[in-house]
């Protein structure tokens, strides 16, 4: 079983920055392909970024250059630094692990999820 656990959420007026983080227990995270989701209240559940096994990353066009995923293996943990925020950036942030075949984009297709970490921005 795999638990990810969220953290580094909070609010940030536009312009700011934040990291969030996704601990992870079980397996060691290099096993896994990594994906960062996000909903916003009334939306549906968006890709946002995603890093894969072997460290290719992909991003939605919203958040490309302002966005970057990273993975620390040894601390077991997956990070999202993101610069440039902007009030449409409001949601709660997923990570998300799969662990076999997957799409990158696609959240049905991953396997474990965390709780969720509230992000705010303020204009």
């Amino acid at each position: 079983q795999v638990q990810l656990v969220e953290s580094g959420g909070g609010l940030v007026q536009a312009g700011g920055s934040l990291r969030l983080s996704c601990a992870t227990s079980g397996r060691s995270i290099s096993t896994y392909g990594m994906g960062w989701f996000r909903q916003a209240p009334g939306k549906e559940r968006e890709f946002v970024a995603a890093l894969t096994q072997n460290g290719m990353t992909s991003y939605v066009d919203s958040v490309k250059g302002r966005f970057t995923s990273s993975r620390d293996n040894a601390k077991n943990t997956v990070y999202l630094q993101m610069n440039s925020l902007k009030p449409e950036d409001t949601a709660v942030y997923y990570c998300a692990a799969a662990l076999g075949p997957y799409e990158l984009g696609k959240a049905s297709t991953y396997h474990y999820w965390g709780q969720g970490t509230q992000v705010t921005v303020s204009s």
